[in-house]
């Protein structure tokens, strides 16, 4: 299952029109949320091992573009990630527009025409990084095509949901589960109409 996965990932890597694919690769909670109240990201230290990525780096290497919210974006470069997604297509969805710096663009328009028209250039996949608001923005018009999502082993008890109500039903299929030393697991799902 690991080397299948493997290479759906390399395959996955392969430059294409019209066929890239909108992934969602995100860590949460048990609980389903993916940052505190506050948007503190400390729960995800519970997991954290030298040397240790969880496919982080691999995933990287398959996509070009990425879709990211503001305040997620933020928080990133608040960390002390000063170039977080180096020698990609940043886009950062935001309701007030902002100069571009580099190949990062802050994005203020229609999210759906965004991605269709990403969809539709030559290029490696799309890579969505949060925030919550993006991801049920995506998922209601059904535009994410395959979902990483990595399970830390606690529960919040409130925060930041992943999911929202409100959003169409969505059918996926389990492409894979990984389990990890510190009690991670990873599950990657398709849309089952992919």
């Amino acid at each position: 299952m690991v080397a299948e996965s493997a290479t759906k990932l390399h395959d996955s890597n392969d430059e294409r029109l019209g066929g890239r694919k909108v992934i969602l690769y995100i860590a949460m909670s048990l609980d389903g949320y993916i940052a505190k109240s506050d948007g503190d990201l400390g729960f995800l230290s519970i997991v954290e091992m030298h040397g240790e990525d969880y496919g982080y780096a691999d995933f990287i290497n398959t996509v070009d573009t990425v879709i990211v919210g503001r305040k997620t974006y933020d928080k990133v470069i608040s960390m002390g990630f000063s170039a977080p997604y180096e020698d990609k297509d940043v886009y950062i969805i935001t309701r007030t527009l902002r100069p571009s710096v580099g190949s990062v663009k802050f994005y203020s328009e229609s999210l759906k025409d965004l991605i269709v028209n990403l969809r539709s250039r030559v290029g490696k996949n799309i890579f969505v990084d949060g925030s919550a608001e993006i991801v049920n923005a995506l998922l209601y018009d059904n535009l994410i095509d395959e979902f990483y999502i990595s399970v830390i082993p606690v529960f919040l008890g409130s925060g930041i949901s992943l999911f929202k109500n409100g959003r169409p039903e969505i059918g996926l299929k389990l492409i894979d589960s990984k389990h990890f030393e510190k009690g991670l697991v990873q599950l990657h799902y398709i849309r089952a109409d992919s």
